[in-house]
């Protein structure tokens, strides 16, 4: 008998295992794959944002001369490319298998299924067998959606595993979906020398972004020759033995055809619960997704949801930990406070960075919240000067008589960190007052969100 049962281990379900260790239970851990750390480590975050940062590295050495540094006979070595990234993942697994032999938390491989009355099936490698526990966390992630039709294939269909696993850089790349993973890709591949085309059906890039955000965005990837195609519908994919046909129909609604090595399908993400057992609970699905009190516990006593399955929950990593802490410390008795989803740091680690959280200028406006708007680029930034990198800006939205901080909106450099001061001041309910009076470190892209917060006002110094 287990004080709680976790069925996923990834940054949901490994951080909720440790906490719940930290306070004295004992956990289990149900794991179908043979290394711990879900999708996030393995076919996710972590090799995502390896092989981004090794894109950066490359595209400095091809463009050196500005700093007075010559470099001849540059050169991309994909196999080590790949080695690189393989190697932190690895690194990090074996991490999250100390964590657990420290805090003496069972790891149980195999797949499992709830039964009802706190019981789980384990399927393994030896069979099946049931375990027990008082309380029981789903952490069971999602998977890449794919279009009607379609199935991945390690050669031409792509989703975000197969594309981590190439054996040479492809010489065109067509990319369905310009959201996080779309975008990211493109970035990648582009800076590796493949010519990228991307399509999406909605009217613009990040399509959740602030829409200013996908403006600046799209004008980087023209610039850096990326094909883009919003307001656009696929209509067919066709494999064939040396390429794929993609055929859509464009935002002046004309049939267009594109032949490509390769095709990357990031349309979205399911929530992993079919086949899970929740049929033998009270627990039911909202299109795939489970619904979850503030506590993060289901409609079944005893059972709790965390991650890419919740209803309503942003599918992220981080979103998921804090939903994990929470769960757990609700299990525990310990006080704790549910997650306030408007304060949620949303990252994109494509070229430029996006870093955002809150409200955009849209749903503000929606919302009826009267508003002021403080705007500042990255060309004014003696940092960014100093990086080479002047491309984007930060924008805030606030709401006008007291200055409550509704929204922070970064496209440039670094903006997935400097979007954690955004984040903080919010949680704490600084205003945008308290923002103009910290002192910011010069010179630092940090001091973006000095000037930013200051024009709201109009007092931005360097404007």
């Amino acid at each position: 008998m287990h004080d709680l049962l976790i069925i996923g281990s990834g940054p949901g379900g490994y951080v909720a295992a440790v906490r719940a260790a930290q306070y004295g239970l004992r956990v289990g851990v149900v794991e179908k794959h043979s290394l711990l750390g879900g999708v996030c480590l393995h076919v996710g975050c972590i090799p995502t944002k390896a092989l981004l940062y090794s894109a950066d590295i490359y595209e400095h050495f091809l463009h050196p001369e500005e700093h007075g540094i010559s470099c001849d006979n540059v050169r991309l070595d994909w196999s080590k490319v790949q080695a690189r990234k393989d190697k932190i993942v690895a690194k990090h697994a074996k991490g999250i298998e100390f964590l657990f032999k420290k805090h003496k938390i069972e790891t149980i491989s195999g797949y499992g299924r709830l039964k009802g009355g706190g019981r789980v099936e384990v399927e393994g490698k030896d069979g099946k067998r049931e375990v027990e526990a008082k309380s029981i966390i789903l952490a069971t992630g999602s998977e890449a959606r794919m279009l009607p039709g379609l199935e991945p294939d390690p050669e031409r269909i792509l989703t975000n595993i197969e594309i981590l696993k190439l054996a040479a850089i492809p010489k065109s790349l067509a990319i369905i979906g310009a959201g996080a993973v779309g975008v990211e890709f493109a970035s990648i591949y582009r800076r590796f020398g493949c010519e990228v085309t991307v399509i999406e059906m909605l009217p613009r890039l990040v399509p959740l972004e602030d829409e200013d955000v996908s403006a600046e965005l799209a004008r980087a990837f023209k610039k850096q020759a990326i094909a883009i195609e919003t307001g656009a519908r696929v209509e067919r994919v066709e494999k064939r033995a040396d390429c794929v046909d993609l055929a859509f129909r464009d935002s002046a609604g004309k049939d267009r055809k594109i032949c490509v090595e390769k095709v990357l399908v990031a349309v979205g993400r399911k929530p992993n619960t079919d086949n899970i057992g929740l049929e033998n609970t009270a627990i039911q699905t909202d299109r795939g997704f489970i619904p979850v009190d503030p506590y993060m516990a289901s409609a079944e006593p005893g059972v709790y949801a965390i991650g890419d399955i919740v209803a309503a929950s942003p599918q992220l990593a981080h979103v998921a930990s804090m939903e994990g802490l929470v769960a757990v410390g609700h299990i525990a008795g310990k006080p704790v406070r549910p997650v306030n989803y408007r304060r949620v740091p949303n990252c994109t680690y494509c070229e430029p960075q996006i870093g955002s959280a809150g409200l955009t200028e849209a749903q503000a406006k929606a919302q009826g919240y009267k508003i002021k708007i403080g705007k500042f680029g990255f060309g004014a930034n003696s940092k960014a000067s100093i990086l080479g990198s002047h491309a984007g800006f930060v924008k805030v939205v606030a709401e006008e008589t007291y200055g409550e901080i509704l929204g922070v909106h970064i496209i440039g450099p670094s903006a997935t960190e400097l979007i954690a001061e955004a984040v903080v001041a919010m949680e704490a309910e600084a205003t945008v007052e308290t923002i103009q009076q910290t002192i910011h470190a010069h010179p630092t892209l940090a001091e973006m969100m000095g000037e930013v917060f200051n024009a709201v006002y109009g007092l931005s110094i360097n404007a």
